[in-house]
Order: C-alpha cells, then sequence, then structure tokens
C-alpha cells in the first residue's frame, strides 16, 4: 500500500530542516532535540532498510510558489503556496507498506513540535484508493 507523508510547517525564516526553524523547536532542551534528530534518522534507515521508503524531498521556499487557478476560461497564476494559510507543505516522503497501520505508525514518527503531518494514501490509475 502506498502512502504519502506530506510535512506541513511555518518556519521563518525559511530553511531546513523545518523544526532547526520553529521556535517550540528551539525552545526544547538540547537532549531532547538530539534525540528527536536520532529517532528521525533512525526511522529513515528502518524505512530505507526495509524497502518501504521509495522517495522523499524537501520542497523550495514557499515564497517561490506559484498558484494556478482557472479564472475566465484560462489558468490565473498568483503567488503561492496556499491562498490564505501561513502553513506550506515543507516536504514529503513516498513509502510503501503492508497496512495502514504500518503507515500510521511511520507517519507518527515524522511529527515533532509546531509541524502537521499528514498521511494520504495514493491512488491507483482508475480513482480508487488503495
Amino acid at each position: 500500500m502506498k502512502y504519502v507523508i506530506m510535512i506541513h510547517s511555518n518556519p521563518q525564516p525559511w530553511g531546513h530542516p523545518t523544526s532547526d526553524y520553529l521556535a517550540a523547536h528551539q525552545a526544547l532542551p538540547a537532549d531532547v532535540r538530539k534525540r528527536l534528530n536520532a529517532e528521525f534518522e533512525q526511522v529513515m534507515t528502518e524505512l530505507h532498510a526495509n524497502g518501504e521508503l521509495l522517495g522523499g524531498e524537501a520542497l523550495g521556499d514557499p515564497a517561490n510558489a506559484r498558484l494556478y487557478r482557472w479564472r475566465d476560461g484560462e489558468p490565473l497564476a498568483s503567488d503561492g503556496p496556499y491562498s490564505e494559510a501561513k502553513e506550506h507543505l515543507a516536504g514529503f516522503f513516498l513509502i510503501d507498506v503492508d497496512s495502514q497501520a504500518r503507515a500510521e505508525e511511520v507517519a507518527a514518527r515524522f511529527s515533532g513540535p509546531d509541524e502537521t503531518v499528514e498521511l494520504r494514501p495514493l491512488m491507483w490509475p482508475g480513482g480508487d484508493d488503495q
């Protein structure tokens, strides 16, 4: 079963990893930040070793994003990434796991202070969720 794990964040100033730019993460004791980073590296190593990690990328500065909406019969470009939100999609990971329970276990391990992690199944050709 394929899922995408999307990391939503609102760091100011912009940078990766996003957690380094979030006040709630910066306020954590150094040993807690070190533990969280180690846990992230552990889950990435585990996913890679299991063949569950298909890919992932950090996304560029949302100030450079453009939205395209259909208006008056043609696409109209505007600044992005979202029309009325401070939070943006900071990056994603594509995983292929045996079950929804495993996907939920992995996604929970991606969450951190002041970040939202969205887990969404991919759709097969034809439009049905896996």
